[in-house]
C-alpha cells in the first residue's frame, strides 16, 4: 500500500517535514516491517485518530499500521494530561498491531515500547535513556518520550478484530522555552541533551523497526515475556527499580515504599513502607510513579 501524506508548506529549515515517500520505501512490505503508513500534516492525537479510524474501517487498517504527523494539536498521555509541541519538534507515532499473544499478556505491551524506545535513544542519540515505570522514557531524570497503549473498542466490547495501538511522542528539537511553554515543564528534548542525531525521519523508521521487532519476539515467545528476554531487558532498563516510589492509584490512595522489580504480568512489586518482615510486596498494575530523592 502506498503511504499516504498531507502536504503542507513548511519555512523552518531546522525542522523539515517527514517524507511520506521515503518513509514508505523503507518501513513499508515487502522489504519493511508496515503493512500501512499514513503521514499527516496534523492531527489533533495520532492515538485517537488512528483508534477511530481503525474501528470504524478495521480492514483498512492491517497490523501492523502507523499514523504519524507533523503537527499533534492535542497529544493525550496517561491520566487525561494533555499538551502541545511546535509543529516539526517532534515525533508522534501511533502504531496498531494485533498481538499474537493472548490477552493476558498484553499487560507487558507499554514496557515493551519502553524498551524498544530506549534501545533507539541508547543507539541512535547515544544518550543513557531509561524506563520510567510503566511508560514513560528518560534522559538523566528528565522526561523525554511519553508512552500510551490503547486497546481498540471492538476488541474490550468482543465485537471487533482484537487490536492494539501503541502511541509514542519522542521530543526531538523542542527548546527549554517551548517546553515550558507547551505544559511540558522539567521535561527534555533529544536536541538539549545533545544527541548524536534529531532527525525525525530516522527517529521514525528506528522506531517503528524497534517496536515491530520488539513484539515479533514477544509474539514468538507465545506472550511469555520471560521467555522472549523481554523481562530482563525491562528490568535492566527499568529506573525505577530499586527506588523509594510514591505510587498514585487510581481512586486516589497512596503507596509509599520501595519499587522491587517487576512480576511475571509487568506490575511493579512495591515493598510497602513500614511492612512487616513476612509481608509481601504490593503488585502495582496501574498507577502514577513519583521518584523520591
Amino acid at each position: 500500500m502506498e503511504p499516504v501524506s498531507t502536504p503542507g508548506r513548511w519555512s523552518d529549515l531546522d525542522r523539515p517535514p517527514l517524507s511520506a515517500e521515503a518513509l514508505g520505501r523503507a518501513l513499508l512490505a515487502p522489504g519493511g516491517p508496515l503493512a500501512r503508513l499514513e503521514v499527516v500534516g496534523q492531527v489533533g492525537s495520532t492515538n485517537a485518530e488512528l483508534l477511530a479510524r481503525a474501528a470504524a474501517d478495521p480492514g483498512a487498517w492491517p497490523a501492523p499500521s502507523v499514523l504519524t504527523t507533523d503537527s499533534q494539536t492535542r497529544g493525550r498521555g496517561r491520566l487525561g494530561r494533555q499538551w502541545e509541541a511546535p509543529p516539526r519538534s517532534g515525533v508522534a507515532l501511533s502504531l496498531l498491531v494485533r498481538p499474537q499473544a493472548p490477552v493476558e499478556a498484553w499487560g507487558w505491551l507499554p514496557l515493551l515500547a519502553g524498551v524498544a524506545v530506549v534501545g533507539v535513544v541508547r543507539d541512535l542519540a547515544g544518550l543513557p535513556a531509561q524506563v520510567k515505570w510503566p511508560n514513560d522514557v528518560l534522559v538523566e531524570g528528565r522526561k523525554l518520550c511519553g508512552i500510551l497503549v490503547e486497546v481498540l473498542p471492538g476488541a474490550v466490547a468482543g465485537t471487533g478484530p482484537a487490536g492494539v495501538v501503541v502511541g509514542v511522542g519522542v521530543n526531538a528539537t523542542t527548546t527549554r522555552a517551548e517546553l515550558d511553554g507547551g505544559g511540558l515543564g522539567g521535561a527534555t528534548s533529544l536536541r538539549l541533551e545533545g544527541a548524536a542525531s534529531t532527525d525525525r525521519d530516522v527517529l521514525v523508521r528506528a522506531l517503528v523497526r524497534a517496536l515491530t521487532a520488539e513484539l515479533a519476539r514477544f509474539e514468538a515467545a507465545g506472550g511469555d515475556a520471560a521467555a522472549s528476554g523481554l523481562a530482563a531487558r525491562a528490568a535492566e532498563a527499568c529506573t525505577t527499580l530499586g527506588r523509594d516510589v510514591v505510587v498514585h492509584l487510581p481512586g486516589g490512595a497512596q503507596l509509599r515504599g520501595v519499587a522491587e522489580g517487576l512480576d511475571g504480568d509487568g506490575r511493579l512489586l512495591v515493598r510497602r513502607e513500614g511492612a512487616a518482615a513476612d509481608e509481601g510486596p504490593v503488585p502495582v498494575s496501574a498507577g502514577d510513579v513519583v521518584h523520591v530523592r
